[in-house]
């Protein structure tokens, strides 16, 4: 493939982009307004220096891999992209809206994916111009660093399309898992339910943030705990995540924690709001309970 288009340019969205550009394909990466885009494309900028910076990447190799990536803030451009996948946040109705708006200008051939982390693509696919042409194709974050994809066949998903997409996602440096079309998938439907029981063993005053992070790290030999995972992922997500698990399954096993619900009313979302299950805002992250 030589040109993919990105709806989405959110921190999973720059991420992706990223990622195909330094793998020498062309990039549209577009968002509800220009200046989004705009800005995204600048924090890749940013994120491509360090990487000059740490030796991983030549400047000349930084420069051309910025240079493949346009903001574009509306979906005609997309019309000779050969993917289109959709960033956005995991949110059904949004992802809907955008589907059966970016399929106005899907090619014949081009294959429309989205990077949902747990709605059902099946589903979805039913949005699309063409559910045979539309499939899950799940990144992990950072997406320049980690070194996994999910790809997610709809019940109505081509052979065809599932071959090519598993060809572009190794075609990024990346290791596949093809995945039935279940809730979850395979990743989200083991983690979240362990960072949610995490937010329910706080709640309950069982052990203190530091000590359940610690107990993790240690104990199963992870390299970062559920709850500062959880502010990572983002805590507005993991909520999304297994409201999905929830709903779609009616299996109570996926009720989300109390105290997850009133961190995420209370806007306190993890590392992109300053403020989780740690506090951000100084120079080395602090419980903040």
């Amino acid at each position: 493939m030589q040109k993919i288009a990105v709806i989405g340019a959110g921190q999973m969205g720059s991420g992706i982009a990223q990622t195909i550009a330094q793998y020498g394909m062309q990039v549209l990466l577009s968002d509800v307004e220009l200046a989004v885009a705009e800005k995204a494309k600048a924090g890749i900028d940013k994120s491509l220096g360090r990487l000059v910076g740490k030796g991983k990447l030549e400047i000349a190799e930084a420069e051309a891999a910025l240079s493949r990536i346009t903001p574009i803030a509306d979906y005609a451009a997309m019309a000779d992209a050969e993917m289109i996948i959709e960033a956005a946040t995991e949110k059904e109705a949004i992802k809907q809206s955008i589907f059966a708006e970016a399929g106005k200008v899907l090619g014949a051939d081009a294959i429309m994916a989205s990077n949902t982390s747990s709605i059902p693509i099946t589903r979805m696919a039913n949005f699309s111009p063409d559910p045979a042409r539309f499939i899950g194709l799940h990144f992990f974050n950072p997406v320049p660093v980690m070194g996994l994809i999910e790809i997610i066949p709809g019940l109505a998903t081509s052979s065809e399309t599932t071959a090519r997409t598993r060809a572009f996602a190794e075609s990024l440096g990346k290791q596949v898992v093809e995945v039935q079309d279940e809730p979850g998938f395979v990743v989200n439907r083991i983690l979240i339910p362990m960072l949610n029981e995490a937010v329910f063993v706080l709640g309950q005053g069982t052990a203190s943030i530091e000590d359940i992070d610690k107990g993790c790290r240690i104990g199963l030999n992870h390299p970062m705990g559920p709850l500062e995972l959880a502010d990572f992922v983002g805590l507005d997500t993991c909520l999304d995540i297994v409201m999905v698990l929830y709903n779609t399954t009616g299996d109570s096993k996926y009720r989300p924690a109390p105290l997850l619900v009133k961190y995420v009313e209370a806007g306190w979302l993890g590392r992109k709001t300053g403020r989780g299950f740690y506090d951000y805002t100084g120079d080395v992250p602090v419980p903040t309970r």
